[in-house]
């Protein structure tokens, strides 16, 4: 398991990492061949990412 990330320069650096990593997979995506499965992997990242956020805005310094 990775460290622990708690200080406010480590999570938002964080957050925009994986969210650097979910649009370079949309732009990735070619609409005519997208599956559901690939739509449901992205709606999951979003959770993800989502779920890291409300992490980080309780946690205190």
């Amino acid at each position: 398991m990775g460290k622990s990330i708690t200080g406010k320069n480590e999570q938002l650096t964080y957050l925009k990492e994986r969210l650097t990593m979910f649009m370079e997979v949309l732009d990735h995506i070619e609409p005519e061949n997208t599956e559901l499965e690939d739509i449901d992997r992205l709606i999951g990242m979003i959770d993800d990412l989502e779920g890291k956020v409300e992490q980080f805005k309780t946690r205190e310094d």
